[in-house]
């Protein structure tokens, strides 16, 4: 699944970022959840968007005040993030194996990189997202609602495949809680079909439990 992902993204990383960077800005509200999520954090939190794709997220993150980073399995894709945003750093790899030391992130962002998760593969994702969060620590999560995939097919033109999982909200805050957080938000959109949403749009923030043991 790693490599279909990564060709994938590799193949329309240009296309994607010229026709959906103006859809991106023009969401006001997951805009503000970003923010939400970066008050959560604090100031100067060190923050990993996983999947962070062309860094959009990463990029307004960083502007409400995070210290931030990318991670991404498309070489492509981070070279529109790095030349789009040349004050922060993005680097290659996998959020399933993102090499980070246990607890040293304040914050973890899944903007919709889950959806190319296998549904067997989301308990072994979210401990590993536990396990590089410092106690206390945020995520957030960010996928389509649904109950089938998604495939899509030669986007742009390009010879490549892919599914996009559509899950349900409490079926993923069941998971989380299974891997030790705490749900903090949970928030649900309708699909802006104007700009080519064709499924409501699910977001939760979690946390880990404090050094106390406290929730």
């Amino acid at each position: 699944m790693t490599d279909t992902v990564r060709a994938f993204y590799d193949a329309i990383a240009e296309d994607y970022a010229d026709h959906f960077r103006d859809t991106f800005a023009a969401r006001p509200l997951d805009l503000a959840l970003l923010a939400g999520f970066a008050g959560l954090v604090g100031a100067g939190g060190e923050v990993a968007d996983l999947g962070c794709g062309p860094g959009w997220a990463t990029a307004h993150l960083a502007s409400c005040g995070l210290n931030v980073f990318g991670l991404d399995l498309s070489e492509q894709m981070l070279g529109v993030a790095r030349r789009e945003n040349p004050g922060l750093r993005f680097e290659q790899g996998s959020m399933r194996e993102p090499g980070l030391p246990d607890g040293s992130l304040a914050g973890v962002v899944s903007w919709y990189s889950s959806v190319h998760a296998p549904q067997d593969e989301l308990p072994a994702l979210f401990a590993g997202f536990r396990r590089i969060l410092a106690p206390g620590g945020y995520l957030l999560l960010a996928f389509q609602a649904g109950e089938e995939a998604l495939r899509v097919e030669r986007p742009f033109g390009h010879p490549v495949v892919l599914d996009f999982q559509r899950r349900r909200p409490e079926q993923m805050v069941n998971v989380l809680e299974a891997a030790g957080f705490t749900l903090v938000l949970r928030s649900e959109r309708a699909a802006d079909e104007a700009q080519g949403e064709s499924a409501p749009q699910a977001f939760l923030i979690a946390r880990t439990p404090h050094a106390d043991g406290c929730s």
